[in-house]
């Protein structure tokens, strides 16, 4: 736990330090984009290792405390509480993401059709409500998650 939570704050930090390096002296290309994108491609990775780490109960200290019979059956019921907590605030937070980048895309192309014609405010408006549907969708699903734990 102490190797992980050391590798986050070393990659938070050199993320930092490459953000105020390119700024100050301008770099910009690919190169930098290179960096910079598995910078935080690995900020992420140990970010997710470490989240599934904690959910599956492999990273415990009370364990040695119980007995194995006990640390059995509360390990079982901590795998599926946890990994149903993160496919919880996975259905939310990608459903959510991918709502606002459908509003993104039909929002602006739906300013562009009403500025050429007043007319179609009522049929873009459709578009762009089909398109935050999908966020509820991803809550509602959450919310059967949840129950269901």
């Amino acid at each position: 736990m102490t190797f992980i939570l050391a590798i986050s704050v070393f990659l938070v930090l050199s993320m930092i330090a490459l953000g105020m390096t390119y700024t100050i002296k301008g770099m910009k290309g690919k190169n930098a984009k290179k960096i910079a994108g598995l910078n935080v491609l690995a900020l992420f990775s140990v970010l997710v290792v470490a989240t599934v780490l904690f959910a599956t109960g492999n990273v415990s200290a009370t364990e040695a405390v119980e007995t194995q019979a006990q640390a059995v059956a509360s390990q079982g019921a901590e795998n599926g509480t946890g990994l149903g907590y993160i496919a919880a605030a996975l259905a939310t937070g990608l459903a959510t993401i991918g709502a606002g980048i459908a509003v993104a895309v039909s929002g602006s192309a739906a300013l562009g059709a009403i500025s050429e014609d007043s007319r179609l405010l009522g049929k873009t408006l459709i578009f762009v409500g089909l398109a935050e549907g999908i966020a509820i969708y991803g809550l509602i699903v959450s919310i059967l998650i949840l129950g269901q734990l």
